[in-house]
């Protein structure tokens, strides 16, 4: 069966900018859909202004992995979705947390910190480097690869230490950047990659669509865990007479 992807983006600039709407006719979600569609996913879209942000619990349920892609909106996504789309990662659903949706809020619920960092627009380069060339995620990937104009993201990223950093960034400017950031959170995975500004063609970039699509496999979660919780009956033989719980 196909893993299901569910492409969400809050669609904003598209709509108001018409460069970003020349680079993405069908939004920036509907970018990222084509690409892993093209890669045998079973893709799915939803943005801000759908009923829930199209992430009710029947979605949700049917998703093995969401892709985030926000910018202006942080703030209007609603306090509970964003917390249904935790428990769902924390449940084993696989999250692809895309360039500025470093300020999302389920990203931020996730890492417990404030995800900020430096930025800069200048339509500069950037070569992100492979620091872990034996991850999966990194397959099919040269040493590193080049993003003609990007959007300069400098540490400090204040996010929690990896438990993987697959790629790291430069930048003309000459910063660098934790850029390929792998989480494990409850049952599930959790990608942030940092390439993605609305201004530049990135989606439409060979290589950033490979690494989506290797993301995608990463954080799928084949079975459930089987991770069991609550009071628990002893495989040992064991007298559990005890008066003296409170429970």
């Amino acid at each position: 069966m196909a893993t299901t992807v569910t492409v969400w983006n809050e669609y904003v600039h598209e709509r108001e900018h018409e460069a970003v709407a020349d680079l993405y006719p069908d939004g920036i979600h509907g970018a990222i859909a084509d690409a892993l569609g093209d890669a045998g996913f079973e893709t799915q879209t939803a943005t801000l202004d759908d009923e829930e942000h199209g992430l009710t619990e029947e979605v949700l349920d049917e998703t093995d992995v969401l892709t985030w892609w926000g910018h202006a909106a942080h703030d209007e996504v609603e306090e509970h979705v964003a917390e249904r789309v935790k428990q769902h990662v924390l449940d084993g659903m696989g999250l692809l947390v895309l360039h500025s949706a470093h300020l999302s809020k389920p990203f931020r619920k996730l890492m417990g910190t404030s995800c900020g960092l430096k930025w800069r627009e200048a339509a500069e380069t950037e070569r992100l480097w492979v620091t872990n060339p034996a991850h999966p995620i990194a397959d099919g990937i040269d040493d590193y690869f080049e993003v003609p104009e990007a959007e300069m993201y400098g540490e400090h990223f204040d996010v929690p230490e990896p438990d993987s950093l697959v790629f790291t960034s430069w930048f003309e400017g000459g910063e660098v950047f934790r850029s390929g950031c792998c989480y494990h959170r409850g049952q599930g995975r959790v990608f942030y990659f940092r390439p993605g500004h609305e201004t530049y063609p990135v989606y439409h970039q060979e290589e950033v669509q490979h690494v989506l699509a290797n993301a995608c496999e990463w954080a799928t979660q084949e079975d459930g865990s089987g991770v069991v919780r609550g009071n628990h009956d002893p495989i040992e033989d064991l007298d559990t007479s005890d008066d003296r719980t409170v429970h």
